[in-house]
């Protein structure tokens, strides 16, 4: 993002008509100096001045802030990252998903900052043409999301080439199929961590050869590891 037209507070006021829509920019020491009210709302505060000046580490439980941090770095080094399919926790702790955008601030060419937006996964586009045969892909997932899938096979259970599946699901369901498989077995591994079981056996349930494959993954769209999430819910 370069020198821009509209001042950052001016688009912070902006995106408070947004109430599933996070904004928020940061300066290089990864200080927040412009959010949205809906940033402040999901952090559990009232007013803005509670959050600029502060780090996400402030903000966030542990160890939240500190990824939400890593991922400022990789900004701050010249990296855009781009709809990144991520788990938010409400002030309740209850999960919700978004699609999340971050990308430099730039003033004359310096790397000034970071400037972001988080979007809430909204429901499917039911009025395309396409949606009631990419429910029978839906529904391929809901059903075998702990197997491996190819995509080959979901693209004939829609009738479409494979580069039709990837186009027509964004369009209807803002994610690929690969995400969709993704968000269905964490959602199940989440569901799984409210109760007694081990994590590697919830692993497999869902999906993941092995503890740390399940791990990875899980820490990399929530921020937690499956012991802290089942730590933080309790």
């Amino acid at each position: 993002m370069r020198d821009s037209l509209i001042p950052a507070d001016e688009l912070a006021h902006l995106f408070d008509a947004l109430p599933d829509v996070v904004f928020f920019v940061k300066n290089r020491a990864g200080r927040y100096t412009h959010v949205n009210q809906t940033l402040v709302r999901r952090l559990g505060l009232h007013h803005r001045d509670e959050v600029i000046g502060r780090h996400a580490a402030e903000l966030f439980p542990e160890p939240l802030g500190e990824t939400y941090a890593a991922q400022d770095r990789q900004v701050l080094a010249g990296r855009t990252l781009e709809n990144q399919l991520e788990v938010h926790l409400f002030p309740d702790h209850a999960p919700g998903w978004c699609l999340t955008r971050k990308f430099p601030l730039r003033r004359r060419d310096e790397i000034t900052g970071v400037v972001g937006i988080s979007r809430d996964l909204g429901r499917p586009d039911e009025r395309q043409p396409i949606y009631a045969r990419l429910t029978r892909v839906v529904d391929h997932l809901e059903a075998h999301y702990a197997e491996s899938v190819r995509v080959e096979t979901l693209a004939q259970l829609a009738g479409v080439s494979v580069s039709q599946l990837e186009r027509h699901f964004r369009r209807v369901f803002q994610l690929n199929p690969g995400q969709m498989l993704t968000k269905l077995r964490i959602d199940a591994a989440m569901r799984m961590l409210h109760e007694p079981g081990s994590i590697a056996a919830i692993g497999q349930a869902c999906g993941y050869s092995d503890q740390s494959a399940f791990t990875r993954q899980f820490r990399r769209l929530t921020g937690l590891t499956p012991g802290q999430y089942r730590g933080l819910r309790r």
